[in-house]
């Protein structure tokens, strides 16, 4: 190996390493600014379990970074896809419906359109909405 091309695998390595910094540090910017997780455990009614919400999104940062560096894929059966689809779908609806709360879009949504006594109806069709786009997303589209 000659020196420039130590020198660019290092520079790689390096800028690869920054941006994933960068990458995370927004990421966790993003759920401690806006408490994410403290609301998302309020509109779950689990509050005192705050701390395994915070290990599920550490857990499922590793092991998807882990997934994706190793080029791992999935050939099991459709229902296994279903499944993963659901829980995918599941989290980004509950996630979107947290963020959505936190910046007050929801409650003032409710309010101009006089559904605030439905609110929660409002809520679960918005996480119905993501499961579902999320299930297509993993059942329908790559078939198409």
């Amino acid at each position: 190996m000659t020196a420039a091309s130590v020198t660019s695998i290092i520079l790689v390595i390096l800028l690869g390493f920054a941006g994933g910094l960068a990458v995370g540090g927004g990421f966790v910017a993003f759920i401690v600014v806006l408490d994410i997780i403290p609301r998302l455990a309020q509109i779950t009614c689990s509050r005192d379990r705050i701390a395994w919400l915070e290990a599920a999104v550490v857990s499922g940062v590793i092991f998807w970074t882990t997934a994706d560096f190793n080029d791992w894929s999935w050939s099991g059966h459709l229902l296994g896809t279903a499944v993963i689809g659901l829980f995918a779908g599941i989290f980004v609806g509950m996630l979107a419906a947290a963020l959505t709360e936190v910046l007050n879009v929801l409650p003032i949504l409710a309010k101009r359109l006089q559904l605030f006594d439905d609110l929660r109806w409002l809520l679960l069709a918005m996480v119905l909405g993501k499961v579902c786009g999320s299930l297509f997303d993993w059942l329908v589209y790559p078939y198409i």
